[in-house]
């Protein structure tokens, strides 16, 4: 006589969902958080400040629970519009949220740049929105150090909850996780259960090369720059063509994204495909061109196409 079987159990308890506002400096970890909690790269990280440009919304289920994360833009001093509509879009998503969640680098502590934030979040936020601390790359410090960390984080603001975690090795994720899970309010699925961003995938595909370019590109070029998806089109042998334009504000900086014979957009370009052919997994044929805009800061269209609001920059 054979065993039938066994299912797995049921999923107990009603279903929640809510959106969940990760912010912090630049550099914070928010994008590697993000990536880790969703189990997929919807944000791109680079050692780079300051590369998250929109909302980007990534979508982690845990249980019955369905938690849509808004990686915002780092929060920084704004000096051009480009900046100050970045900043807006960060507290826009934070002030819509059920929760927010505030990463602090455990090896940076409690910074000017910290402290300016923790005082917006005291005018800015609704008061009945719970705001959880989650200090990251615990793995940096030593212990005595975090215990006193915590300690003036938490008499700086009433955090609801205290998290120690690294989100590059995934130490304390989990119970990150979790506990966002179960204080979400009940509510229907936002998302089908297997999608995991928001974003328009034109758009998922700029981003990953701008972080190829990002990671290619020093100094202030990668934040003088920007790349739209132009055409897709999906083809019959089952393959994709992807046309980007990367604008730049100077002819020097088309000479510098070129390199010696096209030789750095050639590596941008191929990095960006492989990347791409895996996360769509379909081959993709890629073709990037360089156009110099001088005014590209201050036009609406591009701040449309990345997702921000023109006018936050006025």
């Amino acid at each position: 006589m054979t065993e039938e079987p066994q299912l797995p159990p049921e999923p107990q308890g009603p279903q929640r969902a809510g959106f969940v506002a990760l912010i912090g400096e630049p550099n914070a970890g928010k994008s590697t958080l993000l990536n880790r909690m969703v189990g997929a790269k919807v944000s791109i990280v680079t050692h780079k400040v300051q590369t998250t440009r929109t909302r980007i919304r990534g979508v982690a289920m845990a249980g019955q629970a369905q938690i849509v994360f808004v990686d915002t833009p780092g929060l920084f001093r704004p000096r051009r519009r480009l900046d100050r509509a970045m900043v807006a879009a960060a507290w826009g998503g934070a002030a819509d949220a059920d929760i927010v969640v505030l990463l602090i680098e455990a090896h940076r502590g409690l910074t000017e740049g910290a402290k300016a934030i923790i005082d917006t979040i005291k005018d800015r936020l609704p008061q009945s929105t719970p705001v959880a601390l989650a200090i990251n790359k615990i793995d940096r410090v030593k212990a005595e150090t975090l215990l006193a960390l915590t300690e003036e984080l938490n008499t700086a603001y009433p955090f609801v909850r205290t998290f120690m975690i690294s989100a590059e090795r995934g130490y304390g994720v989990e119970s990150l996780r979790d506990w966002l899970a179960a204080e979400l309010p009940e509510h229907p699925w936002l998302y089908p259960e297997d999608q995991i961003a928001d974003l328009p995938m034109r758009m998922i595909a700029a981003e990953i090369t701008r972080e190829k370019l990002t990671l290619r590109l020093h100094e202030e070029l990668p934040y003088q720059l920007t790349v739209e998806t132009e055409k897709w089109e999906d083809r019959p042998d089952g393959s994709t063509r992807i046309d980007q334009i990367v604008y730049v504000a100077r002819d020097g900086h088309k000479g510098i994204l070129l390199g010696a014979k096209g030789a750095t957009i050639k590596a941008v370009s191929t990095a960006s495909r492989q990347e791409l052919t895996e996360f769509l997994g379909r081959p993709v044929h890629l073709f990037l061109t360089v156009k110099v805009r001088p005014d590209w800061l201050d036009e609406k269209e591009r701040y449309t196409e990345m997702g921000l609001d023109f006018r936050d920059g006025d």
